[in-house]
């Protein structure tokens, strides 16, 4: 019998408002917003939308569209401090806490973003 993936457990429809919920609040900030501005909000949401479904054990849909993940490298470009990292913890905090589900669940969904968050600093 194999495990039920935390994506499967979060739900299509809940991923998809996590990330609505989530991007409005990282667009509105003025510390990492801008880090976001170069590229259109539909476009994050769709790249994040495939990595977060294959990162939560969903389907590989990531790998399958744009290669694998590779996400401190893909993250290079752009300075990501520990006070980003911060706010986009908070952001995705926020996010999360806004969700109609239970409080253990929201609690291991934030769980598995913290070490990913602090990957990605690179100055």
């Amino acid at each position: 019998m194999s495990e039920t993936s935390f994506y499967e457990i979060l739900g299509e429809e809940r991923l998809t408002l996590l990330l609505d919920k989530f991007y409005d609040k990282v667009f509105a900030s003025s510390i990492i917003g801008p880090l976001f501005s170069r590229a259109p909000k539909e476009e994050i949401k769709h790249k994040q939308h495939l990595f977060l479904t294959q990162f939560l054990g969903g389907p590989a849909l990531y790998t399958q569209t744009i290669g694998n993940p590779k996400m401190k490298q893909r993250h290079f470009p752009h300075k990501i401090t520990n006070e980003a990292k911060d706010e986009w913890l908070r952001c995705m905090k926020e996010a999360i806490q806004e969700l109609d589900w239970d409080d253990r669940n929201k609690f291991n969904l934030y769980s598995c973003f913290p070490k990913l968050a602090q990957h990605m600093v690179n100055s």
